[in-house]
């Protein structure tokens, strides 16, 4: 009876153990839900201009005045610049791993005076052998191409003249959400006349696109299947 229990309580303690390692890695590797109007990537918060105080009594304005020899590039922190995306890699991979070992031992029935020798009539004769292998391969190719573009404001200036831009667009579809965003360092110089830049020209580029709903949700594996092909998995 003793035994039955000690049993019984072993079973309940490893199914214990493989549920809490189930939700812990099922836990462990779920995506995080991207939302929209995140502070990271807000527009600058610029002073309305309504705020200010009237004319005197001037009839001209500075806002709707042409001037020949003005630059109307954005490069002041709240200017909106046009990224144009023209993203794409490409990347291949392979690796081939092989390994085999082999281990012989052999001990033969000796004799001595004629007489062979053995343990109270057990023969001594042996025979051992071992052979391990291991072969392993793997290949990866990939394409990537992300075309488009995005309006995005200048979020700073550095002290070295560097424009710091990041922006996001939300799209909603019928069953769910896409989104891109970007964010990184652009030179005012590779700035065009009207205000767009090519994404190659992105130092230190974030981009993100992706998307949420059923559409999205229904390319991503379940949570035990998350568990059983992360590395908590131990075989």
């Amino acid at each position: 009876m003793k035994k039955i229990l000690i049993k019984m309580r072993f079973i309940k303690l490893f199914q214990l153990a493989v549920i809490s390692l189930l939700l812990l890695g099922g836990c462990a590797v779920v995506p995080h839900a991207e939302k929209p109007d995140t502070a990271e990537f807000a527009p600058v918060a610029v002073p309305s201009k309504s705020n200010l105080p009237l004319s005197a009594g001037s009839l001209f304005s500075d806002e709707v005045g042409v001037n020949l020899y003005d630059d109307r590039r954005a490069y002041r922190a709240g200017d909106i610049i046009t990224v144009t995306l023209n993203e794409r890699t490409v990347s291949s991979k392979s690796a081939e791993t092989k390994i085999d070992k082999d281990g012989k031992v052999d001990f033969g029935e000796d004799t001595i005076l004629g007489k062979l020798v053995d343990i109270k009539g057990n023969s001594l004769l042996t025979n051992v052998e071992q052979t391990r292998s291991f072969d392993g391969s793997g290949e990866t190719d990939q394409q990537n191409r992300l075309q488009g573009s995005i309006a995005v404001t200048i979020a700073d200036v550095l002290p070295n003249g560097l424009l710091v831009i990041r922006g996001e667009k939300w799209m909603t579809l019928t069953n769910g959400q896409e989104f891109i965003r970007i964010s990184g360092l652009i030179r005012p110089d590779d700035v065009a006349s009207n205000n767009t830049v090519s994404s190659t020209k992105v130092a230190d580029a974030r981009i993100s696109y992706s998307g949420t709903g059923d559409l999205a949700a229904a390319n991503k594996q379940g949570w035990a299947s998350r568990f059983f092909n992360s590395s908590v998995w131990p075989f």
